[in-house]
């Protein structure tokens, strides 16, 4: 199973899903079976690191976050198994790229998978002060347990 997480810029939201779940993974000895990746639709950030405010959040949970900002691409849609967008926004803009609707099945809403939090996108923190950024670390661990608790059963 390939997992992208999907974001705009991919320096805070979708990098802290990928570093999470991966962190889901490694815990429950699934990383033979699960693989993850994020993106952003936008190329603002191509090549940059994790914003550090986001960073920081996940590292006072015990979370190493790394990563490298890159854009989504109509390739993407062949090489992941489900793709997840952080936003409406990032939603259409990835179905976008999926003019002949082909994928669209593999394309959902992070936010579907969350078990205690009700919203249904996760805010950009980027121009927020720290307290987002705590935010979108519970709102996406609540996601990403939660999506884990569903692929189980089919691996």
């Amino acid at each position: 199973m390939k997992i992208l997480f999907v974001c705009l810029g991919n320096i805070c939201r979708s990098p802290a899903a990928e570093n999470i779940m991966n962190a889901l993974i490694e815990r429950d000895h699934l990383s033979h079976s699960i693989q993850c990746d994020s993106a952003g639709t936008a190329g603002y950030h191509i090549g940059s690191p994790p914003d550090k405010r986001m960073s920081a959040a996940a590292q006072k949970r015990g979370i190493p976050f790394e990563g490298e900002g890159r854009q989504f691409t109509r390739r993407d849609f062949e090489q992941f198994d489900l793709i997840l967008a952080m936003d409406k926004s990032n939603y259409k803009d990835i179905l976008r790229l999926d003019p002949r609707s082909e994928f669209g099945d593999r394309v959902k809403m992070i936010c579907s998978y969350c078990r205690k939090y009700r919203d249904q996108e996760v805010p950009d923190p980027y121009y927020g002060g720290e307290e987002g950024f705590e935010y979108v670390m519970d709102l996406l661990t609540d996601a990403c347990e939660g999506l884990l608790q569903k692929l189980k059963p089919q691996l």
